[in-house]
């Protein structure tokens, strides 16, 4: 029978073909190789190819293989590579690239020479970043005080957020951040207009600052003017802006602290978008809510909705990724999804029409993972 042992910086496993190709006896197979793709728009370069040119269907970024995560704001990407180096490109007016500079790039730049970079997260112009050391870094636009550095001052080159090494993941989104440590609790600062800090007002923080007191904390997104994280034990929290009841609470009224959705305990994954909430449980079911601008809940209408409604009822949905008013998701069979608004060809259907339920984006059974944003483009990775 086949044997399997991890290829763990592919985040995979290969299976062996025969006993002598079983780790420590022979040679090792070639393992998959992570290629990146980019399609959407391309005005400024944040496709990473080279140009300014739209691409309504995946194109190859380069032809290296050894991308690992990827996170995208608008018009601009942020991608760590499987060496830990961390790369960018696209718009750079506040110096959201990393790069010491204001300079636009259409391909794909080094932030630096570290090769210790672990997450990062794009938000609207500015990013977060944890390296190995569970330190945490921020740049680019910070008006508000969004990277959580006690100032207001624009950083081109990313600057330490205080001294501590605990920092587990972080979500950069409209000039906010938030992130978890490692002990569990959860973190927030930037701006706070519509309470998305979580702290219980609307004042705008520029250094981080507790949600409560609670160690439960396990993820957390802030696309939009609103958040939606998760606790160890499965249950689904939102607070902030809700115009379009993208909180999931069945109603439209703001909350500045975090509020449970309902009280099942099986939710695995959850992410904001700009207006809209998307997450998945552990039986594999993909739910959505809020505004459904160009169908992008996927439920084949236009309908806006203040609680969750399944899409479908399939339940191999793996990774879900929301854009502005797109989305973009991944199958336990490797195969990627997309729908909603593509008037730049965004949703890698090969044409600019939009959809309001899941169509399939080529045939590749191969997809790792995929990044929406607030731009019309999307970024994915895939083995070939």
């Amino acid at each position: 029978m086949p044997i399997t042992y991890p290829y763990t910086q592919y985040g995979g496993i290969w299976n062996a073909t025969s006993q002598s190709q079983a780790k420590g006896a022979g040679t090792w197979p070639v393992p998959p190789a992570p290629h990146l793709y980019a399609w959407g728009a391309n005005n400024l370069g944040q496709l990473g190819l080279g140009n300014i040119t739209s691409y309504s269907s995946p194109k190859q970024v380069g032809s290296l293989s050894n991308w690992s995560k990827v996170s995208n704001g608008v018009g601009f990407s942020s991608v760590i590579k499987t060496d830990g180096t961390l790369w960018s490109w696209g718009y750079n007016g506040q110096g959201q690239l990393g790069l010491g500079n204001l300079t636009n790039y259409s391909s794909p730049k080094q932030v630096g020479a570290l090769t210790n970079w672990l997450q990062v997260s794009a938000g609207y112009i500015h990013v977060a970043a944890i390296k190995t050391n569970n330190t945490l870094w921020t740049w680019g636009f910070n008006t508000f005080g969004c990277l959580g550095l006690g100032n207001t001052t624009l950083y081109s080159s990313p600057k330490q957020v205080g001294s501590l090494t605990n920092w587990l993941t972080v979500s950069a989104g409209l000039y906010t951040v938030l992130a978890t440590k490692t002990d569990g609790t959860l973190w927030s600062w930037g701006w706070n207009i519509y309470g998305q800090l979580g702290l219980g007002n609307t004042t705008n923080y520029s250094s981080p600052k507790q949600i409560g007191l609670l160690t439960t904390w396990s993820s957390i997104s802030c696309m939009g003017g609103f958040a939606i994280a998760l606790k160890t034990n499965g249950t689904l929290w939102t607070w902030g802006r809700n115009t379009s009841g993208e909180l999931g609470l069945n109603n439209v009224n703001y909350y500045s602290s975090p509020m449970q959705v309902g009280s099942l305990t099986n939710w695995s994954s959850a992410f904001s978008g700009v207006t809209f909430s998307e997450a998945i449980k552990t039986n594999g079911t993909l739910w959505t809510w809020g505004a459904n601008v160009y169908g992008v809940l996927g439920l084949g209408n236009i309908t806006y909705y203040s609680s969750p409604k399944q899409v479908g009822v399939l339940t191999n949905w793996s990774k879900v990724s929301p854009g502005k008013y797109n989305s973009s998701a991944i199958k336990t069979d490797g195969t990627l999804w997309s729908w909603g608004q593509n008037n730049n060809g965004q949703l890698g259907l090969g044409n600019t029409t939009n959809y309001s339920s899941p169509k399939q984006v080529g045939t590749l059974t191969t997809w790792l993972t995929v990044a929406g944003c607030y731009g019309n483009f999307v970024l994915g990775i895939a083995t070939t």
